[in-house]
């Protein structure tokens, strides 16, 4: 007879993949509890003048410059938003203005 499997504990949670186990260590150790946002993408400068941030992660999905996107882009909007989603973050989604004219 076998003996059934035991439910898993939070000690036993491994994180699935590099990614989340970097930023469950960063949120274990507070490496960016300090960090203040100023509400809008700037500098360092310009990010010290705000208020502490209230989002745990911060990620972005940059745009394609030649406009088309690829299966590449599907998988980074799956990392991105999934995991600014799971940690309590949030994702920026930037606009390429590098040639607005076109």
């Amino acid at each position: 007879m076998t003996k059934p499997a035991t439910p898993a504990t939070e000690q036993d949670h491994k994180p699935s993949n590099f990614l989340r186990q970097i930023i469950e260590n960063d949120l274990a150790q507070g490496t960016y509890a300090r960090r203040r946002w100023a509400g809008s993408p700037g500098d360092a400068a310009h990010h010290s003048l705000g208020a502490p941030d209230p989002a745990k992660i911060r990620t972005r999905f940059p745009p394609e410059p030649n406009g088309y996107l690829h299966v590449g882009h599907a998988k980074s909007i799956c990392i991105n938003f999934g995991l600014a989603r799971d940690y309590g973050g949030v994702c920026h989604l930037r606009f390429d203005d590098t040639n607005p004219e076109k």
